[in-house]
């Protein structure tokens, strides 16, 4: 859900938005109740992989009880764990949301939007369709082995970091420290920002 006010200079009867109006408008959050913040990262290197972000991200908006607040840019990303050049590189994005789900309730949507994409886990580095993880939700750190929270590989990865550090630059890794931080002490190589690319807010 999105409103915009638009602003005629030569109309003298445009008054300004309240600002609580522009607060409770910018939370279609008005809509959840104390919602929580989550990031989420996209990963897809398999078919038109651009329009499967976008699909993702159309995806957990319509999912009830989320809202996505910010998409970042897309990042290309040499696979993971594999042999250079075995699979096609990735395409990676972060979203932002807030959200009144439960942790393992949007671990349970984010697997439906793979798997509406018709996501297959036959390897451990295979390429795939969609990847959507959970890098952090709220402030929370949990062990639980079925959701570890935040991600534990996610400190370490560029590819993740990148384009979360480019849509909060403030942001924080529970446990770790600033993302910002966290970046400037990995290699960026085979992570590249493809300014050509856009992925949009949902309407």
């Amino acid at each position: 859900m999105t409103a915009s006010f638009t602003e005629g200079p030569s109309d003298p009867t445009v008054q300004p938005v309240p600002a609580s109006v522009v607060e409770k408008v910018d939370a279609a959050d008005s809509t959840l109740h104390n919602p929580q913040r989550a990031v989420l990262a996209l990963g897809a290197n398999l078919g038109n992989r651009l329009e499967t972000l976008q699909g993702a991200v159309d995806a957990l908006e319509d999912t009830p009880g989320v809202r996505v607040k910010a998409v970042s840019p897309v990042y290309e990303t040499e696979p993971w764990g594999v042999e250079p050049g075995s699979q096609p590189t990735y395409f990676n994005a972060v979203v932002l949301l807030k959200t009144t789900l439960p942790p393992d309730s949007l671990l349970e949507r984010a697997h439906a939007v793979e798997e509406a994409f018709h996501r297959v886990r036959d390897e451990r580095w295979g390429p795939r369709t969609l990847d959507v993880d959970i890098v952090a939700y709220a402030d929370v750190v949990s062990d639980d082995p079925v959701l570890t929270l935040p991600h534990p590989r996610a400190h370490e990865r560029a590819f993740v970091l990148a384009p979360w550090h480019d849509v909060d630059p403030e942001a924080q890794l529970p446990g770790h420290g600033p993302v910002g931080r966290l970046l400037a002490d990995l290699t960026h190589d085979g992570v590249t920002a493809r300014a050509d690319l856009e992925l949009r807010l949902p309407e």
